[in-house]
């Protein structure tokens, strides 16, 4: 209830302008590489808060901070996945590549966001692209 009540007294203008910012380091500079990056870490980078920036994230992205993180990990991982460039990669590289720290935490989220094993993904993928 008061992390609501926190939601409420945000100003749009500043939560538009942090939600620029977020995309900005997070995405664009492609932070969420960064296996060690935390909320923490960001919050400095805006000179804000945890609260504050947990409070944009859940209002702008709908999600929390680590998730947001998995979100542009796991579409990095797609793309490097259905590359032929890294089929001799395996997927532990994978999954290092794009920031998470453990193989278990990378299979886990990529099961949970799209549904099938990165291992899957990948050998549906290439056959496709084999047939084209």
């Amino acid at each position: 209830e008061k992390d609501a009540a926190y939601r409420t007294m945000i100003r749009a203008e500043l939560a538009d302008e942090l939600y620029q910012k977020i995309v900005e380091i997070v995405v664009v500079k492609k932070k969420y590489r960064d296996p060690n990056f935390s909320s923490k870490d960001l919050a400095k980078l805006l000179q804000t808060n945890t609260r504050y920036l947990s409070a944009v994230v859940n209002s702008r992205f709908g999600m929390n901070f680590s998730c947001l993180l998995n979100e542009y990990r796991i579409k990095d991982a797609l793309r490097l996945l259905a590359d032929k460039k890294n089929a001799e990669k395996n997927i532990e590289e994978i999954s290092a590549m794009v920031g998470f720290a453990n193989r278990q935490s990378f299979y886990a989220a990529f099961y949970r966001i799209i549904g099938e094993t990165p291992n899957g993904y990948r050998k549906n993928m290439l056959a496709s692209k084999s047939k084209k």
